[in-house]
């Protein structure tokens, strides 16, 4: 069994360990060692990183049929065959990594018992993120004037700088601890006690005192269903958090030329006015619209009673294309054939009602003509094909009038 130097110092960093059992584990060359500081994935708690010798740690694992802790590697270990088998390393942990876990994990306990004490909401999940740590609680929804006291008893409990004591307890002394949870591994048992705050166990990492955790900072809460995830932030991610934060309302505050605390006023005039340019937007679209229409049925060709637009234009979209034609068939006998060319060829039939035409017959006759495809009614048809130059749209729309059942169809209205 390999003794975890982890359990009795959160704050050893460098040891010495044997290699008792080489192995691959995912592919990779990995090791177990006669004792280990590098803490493995559990308890909501990812594994530390660091070096065994020269090679990098990637990963620390409990395997699970014999609760051994597998220190996953970048490449073998130097020495013998069997990649180190019996020989002596340094371990190094990487305590960038490890300082933050344990301010996150020991923020969480005191959240917990936060929570626990001032809203009667019990945790029943945790999970410390690479950016983020959120706990699970128990109630389906949260007053956030009630969230705001839970932080502010959390960050009490850090200010006041209160000893973080861990203890290994039997069964006896098990049964007279005021635990937030029951432990859910034998005796005996690691305890994590918050002096006169919160006592759980706990097999994580953990800072000495409650000072060092720095501030604990709610930044999300997401009711999902009968509970409540609550993401907050402890320590160096806190600071890093409100920097990045205060770096952005700042430069907000200084593109809007106003003072951090009009922010929200000023955003809100930007709101109004884009809210008043869109509707004066949609406003001038329309009549843009009409004129243009109105300028494409004059230079249409007569057939009979009806009058065919048919224009091509470079890059136009197809939603334009669509309103386009829409309002072209407002007007009494109009035939709509638009196209747009660009990455893709674009088209778009429509005719007024009234007419006995199918405008779907006529798309699919250029789409054959263009290697497209496409569909739509009687009224209205769009479609598409690989891109291609006006040309030869040109000539695939004009050929929809040189077939004698189209040019009957079109004259005999």
């Amino acid at each position: 069994m390999t003794e975890r130097l982890y359990y009795a110092d959160s704050y050893c960093t460098r040891f010495s360990a044997r290699v008792i059992e080489s192995l691959a584990w995912e592919d990779r060359p990995a090791v177990v060692l006669d004792r280990t500081a590098f803490y493995p994935t559990s308890g909501g708690q990812p594994a530390d990183r660091g070096w065994l010798g020269e090679v990098a740690v990637l990963d620390v694992v409990l395997r699970e049929e014999d609760g051994a802790i597998i220190h996953v590697l970048e490449c073998a270990l130097p020495g013998s065959p069997c990649s180190g088998e019996g020989d002596m390393f340094e371990g190094v942990l990487d305590w960038h990594r490890r300082f933050d876990h344990m301010q996150q994990h020991t923020g969480q306990h005191i959240l917990s018992a936060a929570f626990e004490q001032a809203l009667a909401a019990d945790t029943v999940g945790f999970h410390l993120g690479v950016e983020v740590s959120t706990i699970d609680l128990n109630v389906a929804r949260l007053d956030l004037a009630a969230v705001t006291l839970v932080e502010e008893l959390v960050n009490q409990m850090v200010w006041e700088d209160r000893p973080v004591n861990v203890c290994l307890v039997g069964l006896e002394e098990l049964a007279t601890l005021p635990l937030r949870h029951s432990p859910s591994v034998g005796v005996p048992v690691r305890i994590v006690e918050i002096a006169g705050f919160d006592v759980n166990p706990c097999g994580g990492t953990h800072v000495a005192r409650t000072g060092e955790i720095g501030m604990v900072k709610i930044v999300r809460l997401d009711h999902r269903g009968d509970e409540t995830r609550i993401e907050f932030l402890c320590g160096g991610r806190a600071l890093r958090d409100y920097r990045a934060k205060n770096g952005m309302v700042n430069r907000l505050a200084g593109l809007l030329t106003v003072g951090h605390w009009e922010l929200d006023r000023a955003v809100e005039r930007l709101r109004g006015d884009a809210k008043q340019l869109r509707r004066d937007l949609r406003r001038t679209r329309k009549r843009l619209l009409e004129m243009e229409a109105t300028e494409l049925v004059g230079t249409a060709d007569v057939h009979g009673q009806c009058r065919v637009v048919r224009r091509i234009w470079e890059r136009r979209e197809p939603g334009e294309l669509r309103a386009l034609a829409q309002e072209l068939v407002q007007r009494p006998g109009v035939v709509a054939l638009l196209a747009g060319v660009g990455e893709r060829t674009h088209l778009c039939f429509a005719r007024a009602e009234g007419l006995d035409l199918d405008v779907a017959v006529l798309l699919r006759e250029a789409c054959v003509h263009l290697g497209g495809k496409g569909g739509g009614r009687p009224h209205l048809a769009q479609g598409s094909a690989p891109a291609t130059d006006c040309s030869r749209v040109e000539a695939a729309l004009a050929s929809l009038f040189l077939s004698p059942e189209n040019e009957q169809s079109l004259t005999s209205i």
